[in-house]
């Protein structure tokens, strides 16, 4: 429980982008609250990777390290609680949590991340993040040279194609019903010996999270050692929107180079304003975002 109830900044979020935009304002003296639910969407993932000083560490330590370093700023406080409401106010903003606390902030950071959207497929989630993944640059290299299948269609099937091509050579195409590609893409496909499979998927069968099998409706199965899939996402957190704040077109929230969205006085940093979804990125749109909320504070004032 957050001792104060008026702060400059508050931040909705407290994983890799939220603390590092707490550390930037900590930094600068800044009181900030930062409310945490503690379900990060990676909390599956046993390793992170392709982040310099943390390749192969695993995101929960990582996130606790910096926990740790973050509160070491007196000016920061940490609240375990779920942000369910908020309201814009004359002087800024408050924050409602599902404790019934109510916190009030002259600015608010979202750094709320996204939620992944599973399929209707008996076993995709008991393997999402462990051995069915998103993303080549997070877990390719671990992946590489596997019997994989890819869950796609459309262009996300010929975006994750090329990239996975590049790491095996033993690539399937599980588009789950008829597959809508182009047909230079289908060429590029045979040229490459992408099979492709469109019968829909009735399971992913595993161990421990680890792939074996992937079962079709029609009774028939594939095994596989890994799998690669786009799936949809929906934002973590519905506040931003309630607040008025816009959406892109791809669902994300719409910021400008600053990291403000488009309503004043709000920002977002991490996953829920940007797709290029890492630890590493999460960590610089966190560090920026906090400067820059630092300096409007800073102007404000000065």
């Amino acid at each position: 429980m957050a001792d104060r109830k008026d702060f400059e900044v508050i931040i909705i979020g407290g994983s890799y982008a939220g603390l590092s935009a707490a550390m930037a304002l900590g930094r600068s003296l800044r009181n900030v609250l930062i409310i945490d639910s503690g379900l990060p969407s990676n909390r599956q993932t046993p390793h992170t990777h392709n982040f310099i000083t943390q390749d192969g560490e695993k995101p929960g330590a990582i996130a606790e390290k910096a926990r740790k370093e973050v509160l070491q700023y007196p000016t920061v406080k940490f609240l375990n609680d779920l942000a369910v409401s908020g309201r814009k106010t004359e002087d800024g903003f408050t924050i409602v949590a599902q404790s019934g606390e109510q916190f009030e902030a002259r600015k608010l950071i979202f750094a709320t991340g996204i939620r992944d959207i599973m399929p209707d497929i008996k076993g995709f989630a008991d393997c999402w993040g462990i051995s069915v993944v998103h993303c080549p640059y997070c877990h390719g290299y671990e992946l590489r040279g596997k019997k994989t299948g890819i869950i796609a269609n459309g262009e996300r099937a010929a975006h994750l194609s090329s990239l996975v091509n590049n790491l095996t050579d033993n690539i399937t195409l599980l588009t789950a019903g008829k597959a809508d590609v182009k047909p230079e893409l289908i060429t590029k496909l045979d040229r490459h010996n992408v099979k492709v499979v469109e019968t829909a998927i009735a399971e992913i069968e595993h161990h421990d999270g680890h792939v074996r099998n992937v079962r079709f409706v029609d009774g028939s199965q594939m095994a596989f050692q890994a799998i690669y899939a786009a799936v949809p996402f929906a934002q973590h957190s519905h506040i931003p929107a309630a607040l008025g704040c816009e959406l892109t077109g791809q669902g994300y929230l719409k910021i400008d180079g600053f990291h403000q969205t488009t309503l004043e006085g709000v920002y977002a940093c991490g996953d829920n304003a940007n797709m290029m979804r890492s630890v590493a990125n999460a960590v610089y749109s966190g560090n920026l975002t906090g400067a820059v909320v630092n300096k409007v504070l800073t102007d404000e004032r000065f």
